[in-house]
């Protein structure tokens, strides 16, 4: 990998960029988030959960 001045300082430049642009969550988006994540998460396991319950009964395991 070469990494020279220019494309480490153009980079850098890049991160702050993106840094002011971004800001912090509020409230009602940050719980939005969280349930909409944690819905997914559940779904996930809900769906290996049942893979795994089909697998023992046809002794795949």
């Amino acid at each position: 990998m070469n990494l020279n001045q220019k494309s480490v300082v153009d980079f850098i430049k890049l991160c702050q960029r993106v840094l002011h642009v971004s800001k912090k969550p509020g409230r009602d988006e940050f719980i939005n988030v969280a349930k909409i994540t944690g819905i997914g998460v559940l779904i996930i396991g809900a769906v290996g959960f049942i893979i795994t319950i089909i697998a023992l009964l046809f002794g795949k395991i």
